[in-house]
């Protein structure tokens, strides 16, 4: 290395507003979003500790400053080249080196890019054609590396660790000329992160919840229920890329704007609302906005009684793809559309249950029941509470509350059965029915095929998705595991229901042999809903394998006082998913460690 020194100090003392040289980097947190949405408190935790232990002290050792944090990066600002290269690389070090130390703390792998140019300074800010270059170079960067401006390479050439990747000419976004790039990669890459949001072409859109301006709070499960029946159908669509309606819930009850919508979920389109509920009769307002540019695409209100409550939502569902999708032929979109019931009482009904039935308290978890069923009676022609109820037999049973497990398996197979034929595009009815096959039946070539068919008609079906992954598991296929649960996750990101993709992430990476993830969202599962047996048997097996032993039997404890018949054998007959017999021997083993009763 040259015997130059790295640095020159900063000169901070120049008048505001005057023009200077100088060097700065853009670091930004690989998957921020992601991170958030699963494990908040965590992440901003994390992110303050590096940003005020590593972050602002390594920029002073190497002459320069951290000028802001944008939320979710920081803008550094240096005397020369060489100093801001150094402090990237000496960042990007120590979060290696925290990253392996705390393998159960959430990842915060960066992304560097260092460039060169002259700019004008405030006490709080830099600005010039340069920073702006640094801040789309970084969108470039590998995760944990550092991108280098050819300027800031040709400078800094002979103090590099290692020969730098020449990326070639760059094409930024909204810059009018590209520019040469230079990639140092990690030593180690990061092994730990989040889901990133998929690459993809088609038009992406999120339908928020509808404002409920009726003024009683009960009816936000009707609200609720409209939003779902519309993203249910545009879900079925391959032009689209839609987000599970509980993933936007978040936005409940607040006037969201399109743009912090788009940069939360992923999505260049948003679509928002209002009803006002009097009795059967309703009145609905919709538009779509293109929430990169803020401008609203159309708007549509109408009123109806509840009995031409379906009509309306397939006219919604066909306007929104129209000013989406143009190019989706006329014979999907009916393909698309889901049956509707004959009954309003029995759609009604369903809302109601599926506002219950992932609560895990007895009380609520049967009164979602008892809706369901009086639902199909309504209307046995409609497959939506239909699939649910083998949903909450499938539940019941894996539970360990069910008083005669096979009887109600028995049911599981037949309501979802009965559900496809009622709607052979019901993605929940098809999915159900291959959960129902793999876990209760063991018959786990059968589940594939019915996952298949759930995914090639509800490509966006989230709920699809992850139960996929959990088959997965059970056969081994354990990478595609986790890219199923993962995806899942992305297309609901905010699911209010995320203790079950949590728990199923856990049991992927756990089967795949990724402990210190597996631990991760086992926790994070438990924290959400600790009377989840299905997650307490995978967190206790993941804690013994990896070496918590105390934790492991506090957790068997726990699970024990839930289900205070549970021993390892009738489980093994019974319940236990995996057909892979190298994964179903090391879980017993763990199980059998953390202390549960043969």
């Amino acid at each position: 290395m040259s015997a130059q020194p790295l640095t020159r100090v900063l000169e901070t003392d120049v008048a505001p507003g005057a023009r200077r040289f100088a060097a700065f980097a853009f670091a930004d947190v690989v998957g921020y979003t992601i991170l958030m949405a699963t494990e908040e408190a965590r992440t901003h935790r994390r992110w303050m500790a590096v940003l005020d232990g590593v972050l602002r002290p390594l920029a002073a050792d190497h002459g320069g400053r951290i000028v802001k944090s944008t939320g979710d990066g920081v803008l550094a600002e240096f005397g020369a080249p060489r100093g801001a290269v150094a402090w990237a690389l000496a960042v990007q070090r120590r979060l290696a080196q925290e990253d392996v130390a705390e393998p159960e703390a959430p990842t915060l792998a960066l992304r560097i890019a260092v460039h060169v140019g002259e700019i004008t300074a405030t006490a709080h800010d830099i600005y010039g054609q340069g920073v702006n270059v640094a801040a789309r170079l970084q969108e470039h960067a590998p995760a944990g590396g550092v991108l280098l401006s050819a300027t800031v390479q040709e400078a800094v050439f002979g103090m590099l660790p290692r020969p730098a990747r020449d990326l070639g000419w760059l094409t930024l976004k909204h810059l009018p000329h590209p520019e040469r790039a230079y990639a140092l990669d990690p030593e180690t890459p990061p092994t730990r992160l989040p889901s990133p949001p998929d690459v993809s072409p088609l038009p992406s859109l999120a339908v928020m919840p509808l404002r409920n301006l009726g003024g009683d709070p009960q009816d936000d499960y009707f609200a609720d229920g409209i939003v779902e029946d519309i993203v249910v159908s545009l879900g079925n669509l391959r032009e689209l890329m839609v987000v599970a309606r509980s993933s936007t819930l978040a936005w409940r009850g607040r006037d969201a704007d399109p743009r912090e919508v788009s940069r939360a979920l992923g999505v260049r389109y948003v679509v928002s609302g209002s009803v006002r509920r009097a009795g059967r009769d309703l009145r609905l307002q919709f538009e779509l906005s293109d929430a990169q540019t803020g401008t609203r695409l159309w708007g549509d209100r109408a009123e109806t009684s509840g009995g031409e409550l379906f009509a309306l939502q397939e006219h919604i569902v066909e306007r929104i793809v129209a000013g989406v999708a143009p190019h989706v032929r006329a014979a999907e979109l009916q393909r698309a559309l889901r049956k509707r019931p004959e009954s309003f009482t029995a759609y009604d009904l369903t809302l109601r249950g599926l506002a219950l039935i992932h609560d895990l308290q007895h009380e609520k978890f049967n009164e979602a029941r008892s809706l369901f069923e009086r639902a199909i009676t309504h209307d046995p022609g409609f497959s939506l509470p239909v699939a649910w109820m083998a949903r909450w037999h499938s539940v019941n049973v894996g539970q360990g509350w069910s008083s005669n497990p096979r009887s109600e398996m028995e049911r599981a197979a037949d309501l979802s059965a009965r559900a496809i034929e009622l709607d052979l595009q019901n993605g929940l009815a098809l999915a159900t029915h291959g959960h129902v096959r793999s876990y209760l039946f063991h018959d786990y070539d059968t589940a594939l095929v019915f996952f298949e068919r759930a995914l090639s008609a509800a490509p966006n079906n989230a709920f699809a998705w992850l139960l996929s992954s959990a088959t997965l598991s059970y056969v081994g296929r354990t990478a595609e595991a986790v890219r199923h649960a993962e995806h899942g996750l992305r297309l609901t990101p905010f699911d209010q229901n995320l203790f079950s993709y949590y728990n199923l992430l856990g049991m992927a990476h756990y089967v795949h042999g990724n402990l210190p993830d597996a631990l991760r969202w086992c926790r994070l599962s438990d924290a959400a809903t600790p009377r989840f047996t299905s997650n307490l048997r995978i967190m206790i097996g993941v804690m013994s394998a990896a070496g918590h032993v105390d934790e492991a039997r506090a957790a068997a404890s726990r699970l024990m006082e839930l289900e205070p018949a549970f021993t390892l054998s009738n489980y093994l007959q019974t319940r236990m998913p995996f057909r892979d017999a190298v994964i179903r021997d090391r879980y017993m083993a763990d199980l059998r460690a953390a202390g549960l009763p043969d």
